[in-house]
């Protein structure tokens, strides 16, 4: 079986030692949030800038029908992030659905917000449609709250979107060339405004549920003007703001 390395579009071959941990045979335990280095500011008084429109694909949801992803990231303020069914990393795939977990019940308390949770599986041989289905149960129970996991039907059609997205992944190979599975390990998640263009980027140290929802609540601000506080000149995001202290 050969790896194959992918990022922004060009491709080289390389060794991946930690095939293990997206294996998943331990549990090593509940990640603990980062520490939060800054007062986040309220909504509305800073400005997300516009960072990239999203490509559109189809895709797979948890029933086996097609579902374009521009379906999925516009009409309404979107949080996307990428998983693995059978991810055990304390700092992955677990911790960004208890992530989520907590700031869907913040958002679930603002019936003024129109927001959705995407998840897409990097697994497209492993995770199908009955695989994410089982493993969204825990997640999607409260049928008010639009939380959608879909995956692909193999990975050559997973690759273009992860390509957009500027997710680094290496490659499964089988004996005759083909690709089974991608390996990610970099969690990111994605706050997608309801025109489909990315507002803001969350690596691990940004995750953070009260920070997410003010930015949450400064995209629905956009929509409503009047709403919006008087803060005078715009400032930075929060995220972009803590970055450039550092």
């Amino acid at each position: 079986m050969h790896r194959t390395r992918v990022a922004a579009g060009a491709i080289a071959t390389v060794l991946f030692a930690a095939a293990g941990v997206a294996n998943g045979t331990e549990d090593p335990g509940k990640a603990a949030a980062p520490r939060m280095e800054f007062m986040p500011p309220p909504p509305g008084s800073y400005h997300l800038q516009k960072i990239q429109p999203i490509a559109d694909a189809v895709l797979l949801d948890s029933t086996g029908l097609t579902v374009r992803l521009s379906a999925l990231t516009q009409g309404k303020i979107t949080l996307l992030t990428f998983f693995y069914t059978y991810c055990v990393d304390p700092l992955g795939c677990p911790f960004a659905h208890t992530t989520l977990a907590d700031l869907r019940d913040r958002v679930a308390g603002d019936r003024a917000l129109a927001v959705r949770f995407v998840s897409v599986s990097l697994d497209p041989t492993h995770d199908t449609p009955a695989a994410i289905a089982s493993y969204g149960q825990e997640f999607t129970a409260d049928p008010k709250f639009e939380w959608r996991f879909v995956t692909a039907r193999r990975v050559p059609e997973l690759l273009p979107v992860l390509d957009d997205f500027g997710q680094d992944v290496s490659v499964d190979l089988d004996q005759d060339g083909r690709a089974t599975r991608t390996l990610h390990h970099m969690l990111k998640m994605f706050l997608i405004d309801a025109r489909g263009e990315v507002r803001e980027i969350y690596s691990l140290a940004f995750l953070q549920p009260q920070v997410m929802f003010n930015d949450i609540k400064t995209l629905a601000l956009e929509t409503s003007p009047s709403s919006r506080p008087d803060s005078g000149a715009r400032r930075l995001s929060p995220a972009l703001a803590a970055r450039s202290r550092q």
